[in-house]
């Protein structure tokens, strides 16, 4: 027998459950050691307006190059909020996903894009969301290698670094939410926050450089899953002596069709608390306007109108009186200051016992009869 086959045989460690401990020790070990690390950690803490998104992208132990290009891809229309590792990873998401939470944990993502490729899996891309570094939802999508192209590819400019894009959802699919539609909502909804990047009130139309496109055909009894085409454009203005320009797109990549496999949807209850919002950024609702003058797309955010509180009042000078309404109160329980000046004496109250048990006396006996006269 071989020394490397009798090494193999004898030392075979358990990846998942040292994971599993790096993780757990993660989660308890709270407390900071130095200012850097509670720098790190208040990073990381829940902020009324939340930070941008971050995606770590990672590949299995089995990877096409398909699946590579693919990550590659995604990688750099998602920068600069984006993480992605080289290395394989012994990882089955819909099985195990600890080391994927110990991922998300440590690098402080909400998002993940895992690759991999199997016979009955081919290219593969498993999108993956995260609520408090646990998985909250999953969906696959298979590749078409036929129809896939890469941002290399085509030979035109790409858009800047960190730029948001309009997105575009076409099909009735994405609107319906029964049992066939349903993980093309989710789709939507995984695309919506794959692309948002960070929230501004005001966007600048000359900032709005490509378009995501994503569309779906009608299903069908031969096909009652369609498949999803995904299609990115530049876009491009120019003059047309009116006052709107003239707007064309042109095909950027990456080019990718796909279709829907496994679905794994979050809890209800856990979806509840992943969308729960501070009473702080409650809007009434969202206008869009378009400025022709300032040339840009302004979103405003109509907030309504606090609530009326009652009995508070503000008087001339600007202080603020309120009305309080109690019930009524029993003064006799009231617990007030003790002082020794208002305290008895012990003689005081031995006097006060001499004369209550002479009462008591003088009423208990029964008064003498005068002596009749014989």
């Amino acid at each position: 027998m071989d020394s490397d086959d009798l090494h193999q045989r004898m030392w075979k460690p358990d990846l998942g459950a040292v994971d599993r401990s790096i993780s757990r020790g993660l989660q308890d070990s709270k407390k900071p050691r130095n200012a850097r690390s509670k720098r790190a950690l208040e990073k990381k803490e829940p902020k009324l307006i939340e930070n941008p998104k971050t995606c770590l992208f990672l590949r299995g132990t089995t990877a096409s190059e398909i699946v590579q290009l693919a990550i590659i891809d995604l990688h750099s229309l998602k920068k600069p909020n984006a993480v992605k590792f080289t290395k394989k990873n012994p990882i089955h998401p819909f099985e195990d996903a600890t080391s994927l939470e110990f991922f998300s944990q440590k690098n402080d993502a909400s998002l993940m894009v895992f690759g991999s490729h199997s016979k009955k899996r081919p290219h593969n891309l498993t999108f993956i969301r995260m609520f408090g570094h646990h998985v909250l939802d999953m969906i696959e999508l298979f590749l078409d290698p036929t129809t896939f192209r890469t941002l290399a590819q085509f030979k035109n400019n790409k858009c800047a670094v960190g730029q948001k894009p309009l997105l575009l959802f076409a099909g009735s699919v994405f609107e319906d939410t029964t049992a066939s539609g349903g993980p093309y909502v989710l789709l939507k909804s995984f695309f919506i926050d794959f692309f948002r990047g960070e929230l501004n009130n005001y966007v600048d139309v000359e900032g709005l450089q490509y378009m995501v496109s994503i569309t779906v055909g009608e299903p069908s009894d031969e096909e009652p899953q369609p498949k999803a085409h995904l299609r990115v454009y530049l876009i491009k203005t120019h003059r047309s002596g009116q006052r709107l320009p003239r707007v064309e797109i042109e095909e950027m990549g990456p080019r990718m069709d796909f279709r829907i496999g496994r679905v794994k949807e979050a809890e209800e209850a856990v979806m509840k608390e992943a969308l729960k919002k501070a009473k702080q950024l409650e809007v009434g609702f969202l206008c869009l306007r378009f400025e022709l003058a300032r040339k840009e797309v302004v979103l405003i955010h109509l907030t309504p109108q606090p609530k009326t509180k009652k009995n508070l009042e503000t008087d001339i000078v600007g202080d603020k009186m309120g009305r309080i309404h109690v019930g009524k109160q029993d003064l006799g329980k009231l617990q007030t200051r003790k002082m020794k000046g208002l305290k008895r004496g012990r003689d005081a109250e031995a006097e006060q016992d001499e004369d209550i048990t002479m009462v008591d006396g003088d009423s208990d006996s029964e008064p003498k009869r005068p002596k009749q006269s014989s």
